[in-house]
């Protein structure tokens, strides 16, 4: 029982584990503070729940709340409330009132690589910071997969590097994913180059690629968390002059997207490389990163 319970819990990626218990703890909070069943809960209830909630937090934070009520239902072995036409009516009346907009986090795009590339130091820290950016962003890797990446995960050819992911969060039973990251044209933006570079300086031949540095300049034996990713993310467009609030980890995966829509690569090139199970997103991209090109207000004479 205890070993079944142990398989429960991985059946979840741990962030969005930990999302579904911060959920469920304000579910539950919301139905004592009123006297109310959580587990099952009626579907008026939830219904409620979504009113109340629905002037204050974004339309996903609801979704994602509507989530985690089907889970905690599910693992219970109750029907989930959520199924109920009153609840689903409710829902639909929420986000035609709201719309289903979500603004993510900007994009870091080619031109602010190359800037980001010019400012960082030739140190330790700014060799690891620059292969970190660069593998992130040619690889399109989300944080955890970029922190995961060993040294005997990594193949040289010819053509760039390939990189061979244990384990993501499209592939949570372990298949594993080759991504292949060509040399770049520029030696300044190679992530090839820069990855090289680092594990040469910091004398890194197995365990993990990407490592923290203490202050005295020695890199550690232990593989850096996937929120050092995003804090290293806004270091370096803050020293390009850009808000490091509109940028997180999740900006190399998007710059990669958008980067590639502009320069006319197709969806398929694209869902390629990021891994996207779902076109809806990566179109998303596209349609940003395809803003200008033949743009009907473009060379009329304005």
């Amino acid at each position: 029982m205890e070993k079944a319970k142990d398989y429960t819990r991985l059946s979840k990626a741990s962030n969005t584990a930990k999302s579904y218990r911060g959920d469920w703890k304000d579910f539950t909070a919301w139905c004592e503070a009123r006297a109310l069943s959580p587990l099952p809960a009626e579907p008026q209830t939830v219904a409620l729940y979504l009113a109340d909630l629905a002037e204050r937090r974004k339309t996903s934070t609801l979704q994602r709340r509507l989530s985690a009520i089907s889970q905690a239902h599910q693992s219970a072995g109750y029907d989930s409330p959520t199924n109920a036409h009153l609840v689903r009516t409710v829902w639909a009346g929420i986000r035609r009132a709201k719309g289903m907009y979500q603004e993510g986090k900007a994009p870091i795009l080619v031109e602010d690589l190359r800037q980001i590339a010019e400012t960082l130091p030739d140190t330790l820290t700014g060799k690891r910071d620059r292969a970190l950016l660069l593998v992130g962003f040619a690889g399109g890797f989300r944080r955890s997969e970029l922190v995961s990446v060993d040294v005997g995960d990594v193949q040289t050819v010819p053509r760039g590097i390939v990189i061979h992911l244990r384990r993501s969060k499209t592939d949570p039973e372990g298949r594993g994913e080759k991504v292949g990251l060509p040399r770049g044209t520029r030696p300044g933006t190679c992530p090839v180059r820069a990855m090289e570079d680092w594990l040469r300086a910091a004398e890194i031949t197995e365990g993990p690629v990407f490592r923290p540095i203490n202050r005295h300049g020695r890199v550690r034996n232990r593989r850096l968390t996937d929120r050092s990713v995003a804090l290293i993310v806004k270091k370096a467009v803050a020293a390009i002059g850009l808000d490091p609030k509109e940028f997180s980890g999740h900006s190399l995966r998007a710059g990669i997207a958008t980067s590639a829509a502009m320069a006319g690569k197709d969806e398929r090139a694209i869902m390629k490389q990021t891994r996207h199970k779902s076109a809806q997103m990566v179109r998303r991209y596209i349609r940003d990163g395809e803003l200008f090109n033949e743009n009907a207000a473009s060379d009329i004479g304005l």
